[in-house]
């Protein structure tokens, strides 16, 4: 094993200018881990000093309090990527600190099916198997067979299987099943070369058509998702957009009984009322819609926070915008739902807190 490197980390960074928000205090102890010898350095300081450990990615699912946080932040930046053939099928494994997009990007180039519809997303391989990252009809779930961690109970560097990591709609065994107990490090994913790009969202398939595609390639569905992310302000691509200090979607889908559903759509008074069944029998209503039907607009903003103008799922932060305003506006949508429908509506991004 190599031993851990001297570790001396950097006392109150900002962390808002590494968080896509943009909102948020500062970091007490502050160390970026390029290596995974210095993951295991910084745990090992912050138990020397009893002090919180926090893991920090591309910072486009997270909200920053207006305290910051009062422990070490460990800036994951490991890189490297790697590829072998198993039975057909290719192995690829990124490491935590890899962009996710260029991994999609080069996944898709080589004829890899699996991650096509997950193109776009902002934000670092390490956060993927934490949130089951999922798009257009794909989750990253569907695909891992291997997550690499640095285990903080006992220090030991773990791989767990697929069956291990406790994969569900937006969540994980890392996200709500034991929060903070694994460091990812990085991810297996099994791909299919040669096999068939997923269409399966309408957003997607109406593009495609628009396009004249009849017969899609992967890179064809990459553009569709890129082109319909883009459409909605979910990339961080072009700086000048409005509304791009975000975290994209804020909240998940509910996915409810279809007994529930239809008291929801007759609350709405929409028997066309969206919805997606999922394999248990149960019902996705997109959170989108249930917003807009309590009574807010794309762009509907309440001093520095609001809407995107192209997506009401999206929360946006604009300038002068702090960590508390985002919080109770996010609260403000909540109640709103919650008090026309009945429904709660569960955040994506991780709020820390000091």
């Amino acid at each position: 094993m190599t031993s851990a490197p001297p570790l001396t980390p950097r006392t109150c960074v900002p962390l808002a200018p590494l968080c896509t928000l943009g909102v948020g205090g500062s970091a007490r102890w502050f160390v970026e881990a390029a290596d995974e010898a210095t993951v295991r350095a910084a745990l090992d300081w912050a138990r020397a000093r009893d002090a919180g450990l926090r893991v920090l990615g591309g910072g486009s699912n997270l909200v920053v309090a207006d305290a910051g946080v009062d422990g070490l932040v460990v800036k994951i930046a490991l890189r490297g990527v790697e590829t072998r053939e198993a039975g057909g099928a290719v192995e690829l494994t990124a490491a935590a600190g890899e962009p996710w997009d260029e991994l999609v990007a080069a996944a898709v180039g080589r004829g890899w099916a699996g991650l096509e519809s997950l193109s776009g997303i902002p934000g670092l391989v390490g956060a993927t198997p934490i949130q089951n990252v999922g798009a257009y009809g794909q989750d990253v779930g569907d695909t891992v067979t291997a997550v690499r961690a640095l285990d903080t109970q006992d220090g030991r560097v773990v791989t767990l299987a697929r069956d291990d990591c406790g994969f569900a709609y937006r969540d994980s065994r890392f996200k709500s099943g034991e929060p903070g107990r694994f460091v990812v490090l990085a991810v297996t994913y099994r791909l299919r070369p040669g096999g068939a790009p997923a269409v399966t969202y309408d957003d997607i398939a109406r593009h495609l058509e628009a396009r004249g595609v009849a017969r899609p390639s992967l890179a064809d569905v990459r553009q569709s998702v890129l082109a319909v992310r883009r459409a909605k302000s979910m990339t961080l691509d072009d700086p000048t957009d409005p509304n791009r200090r975000s975290c994209g979607s804020f909240f998940t889908n509910p996915v409810v009984s279809a007994a529930e559903a239809d008291r929801i759509a007759g609350l709405a008074r929409d028997p066309a009322m969206p919805r997606w069944p999922q394999p248990d029998g149960r019902v996705k209503i997109p959170a989108a819609w249930l917003i807009e039907r309590a009574g807010f607009a794309r762009g509907d903003a309440d001093g520095p926070v609001g809407l995107s103008t192209r997506h009401a799922l999206a929360v946006v932060a604009h300038d002068g915008a702090r960590a508390a305003d985002v919080v109770a506006f996010a609260r403000r949508l909540q109640d709103a739902v919650r008090a026309r429908f009945g429904v709660g509506l569960t955040w994506e991004p991780v709020l820390w807190e000091a």
